[in-house]
């Protein structure tokens, strides 16, 4: 064992963030580090983020937790996309599913096959060649079968509504047996080392003094690490996505037990509507620029299922991210790193891809800078491809009733998302880099979904004429239906295999 191996680590803060860090550190690192995670009951953590996507499955398998039993302990459904209604004109409707379009061929993709037949008015939409969506619309689920490989079922790709606080409950437990150590109370100073400014020590309220060599930050937004103590800087995106409010309220079970997370669009920003077992969770993120809270709050109140099942809670923030995920020894994971508003469900997978990437660049009591720069640079490079991806759906849209969209539709965008829409306007070309976090038919979704019309397909498709491809469309959409047709209903497999237990 290396002489200058950290031994101490200190997590600040509970909630998703705090525990997921505390389970997946003390899994997946060897043996031999001292953990604990300082957090206090008299400081609620938002909670609000219970939608997710597919990556949650993964992290879920490395840490060995069967996933009806997850489940079933935090009043968890299943999600296989989500559906945005008025995000165009005329009240429209689109959906954007998990997995894949149609089955890409091998010179083309499968969309431009379905473009030049629905320039020539041929065919019809796109949702009808995604299981995803199909299962969805009609309330059908079914997991994945990776062991059919010419299926539709070897793409249905899922992840997961769950209740956020019983999940960090949930992971608490998973960790505490590992022998990760609680320790409940205030943080009332932070004590940095004279010769470097790194952090040497929390100061509780009790006056007990908790030193460590490496703290992780899930403080949340006021990035009591991060930022109040080692000052790090902030970069600030609502010039390009301008909600800066949500007021969020859970309701009574009502209406369909659908697979998926709703997005409505309205005057000013948008209600999100995610089912569990035991409740409807909702809530309002709006622009305060465009809209006074008391306005939103009166509309989210109105768009209920069911009877609210607590008072609405506001919460504040600013799109954007730290100057530096990781400064000196102290590594931002969660909100404390920034915020994604959660549009696309993003910020339990960001947790996670902080996690993962710490484990690959875990340092040692030197703390190498390359070491630490290079995370920065990754850590950079994934919240500007998901905030490109965001800022797509409020650039691309039609509708002309609000200041808000107009605002949005006629705002600069980064010019790595400029490209995107430039490519796709032009021959309906997805460009996607690297390992960025969402595949070409997500993008494909959105941009045609917000009403992007290509101007010309792929010539390659020519190759195939027209009737050959309405033969091969006709087949997807076919062999899809089949597929779903035998699927049990959304509720017949929750009942079947992970039904929470009534909450009291």
């Amino acid at each position: 064992m290396r002489e200058n191996r950290i031994k101490d680590i200190v997590i600040v803060g509970g909630g998703t963030a705090g525990w997921m860090s505390a389970a997946a550190l003390v899994q997946l690192l060897p043996n031999g580090y001292n953990y604990r995670l300082v957090e206090s009951d008299q400081i609620s953590t938002i909670g609000v983020g219970e939608a997710t996507i597919p990556s949650i499955r993964n992290f879920n398998m490395h840490l060995g937790i069967d996933e009806n039993d997850f489940l079933r302990n935090t009043q968890g459904t299943f999600k296989l996309g989500i559906e945005f209604v008025n995000w165009g004109i005329n009240h429209s409707k689109y959906f954007h599913g998990f997995g894949s379009v149609g089955r890409d061929q091998p010179t083309a993709n499968f969309f431009h096959y379905w473009l030049k037949l629905n320039q020539l008015e041929m065919v019809g939409g796109l949702e009808p060649y995604s299981i995803n969506t199909v299962a969805s619309m009609l309330g059908k689920f079914s997991i994945g079968r990776p062991d059919l490989p010419n299926s539709p079922l070897s793409d249905l790709s899922y992840a997961y509504h769950f209740d956020a606080g019983l999940y960090a409950r949930y992971l608490r437990a998973y960790a505490e047996q590992r022998g990760v150590k609680r320790i409940e109370g205030k943080i009332v100073q932070t004590l940095l080392r004279q010769d470097d400014g790194f952090v040497e020590a929390l100061v509780m309220e009790n006056g007990e003094k908790i030193s460590a060599d490496f703290f992780i930050d899930c403080s949340g937004m006021v990035g009591l690490l991060i930022e109040k103590a080692l000052q790090t800087g902030y970069e600030d995106w609502s010039h390009w996505l301008p909600c800066d409010t949500a007021i969020a309220v859970p309701c009574e079970l009502a209406g369909s037990a659908q697979a998926h997370t709703r997005s409505t669009a309205h005057s000013a920003g948008w209600q999100w509507r995610i089912p569990l077992q035991h409740r409807i969770g909702n809530g309002h993120v709006f622009s305060s620029h465009f809209m006074d809270a008391a306005q939103a709050q009166d509309i989210l109140m109105k768009n209920l299922d069911g009877k609210a099942l607590a008072e609405p809670r506001q919460i504040k923030f600013t799109t954007g991210k730290r100057k530096k995920a990781w400064n000196k020894n102290v590594v931002a994971i969660g909100l404390s790193g920034g915020f994604m508003e959660p549009l696309e469900s993003t910020s339990i997978h960001m947790v996670k891809t902080g996690l993962m990437r710490l484990i690959s660049f875990f340092p040692d009591k030197d703390f190498d800078q390359v070491d630490i720069d290079n995370y920065n640079r990754l850590t950079d490079k994934e919240y500007a491809q998901i905030r490109d991806f965001l800022i797509l759906h409020y650039k691309v849209n039609q509708r002309d009733d609000a200041e808000f969209w107009r605002y949005c539709r006629n705002m600069p965008v980064p010019d790595s998302l400029q490209l995107k829409l430039d490519l796709f306007a032009s021959n309906g070309r997805i460009l996607r880099e690297n390992e960025e976090l969402f595949p070409e038919d997500s993008w494909l979704q959105v941009m045609h979904g917000q009403g992007m019309r290509p101007r010309r397909y792929n010539p390659v498709v020519d190759q195939r004429s027209k009737e050959e491809i309405a033969g091969f469309l006709h087949n997807t959409q076919a062999v899809i239906r089949k597929c779903v047709d035998a699927m049990p209903t959304h509720l017949e497999y929750i009942r079947a295999n992970c039904m929470a237990k009534p909450m009291v």
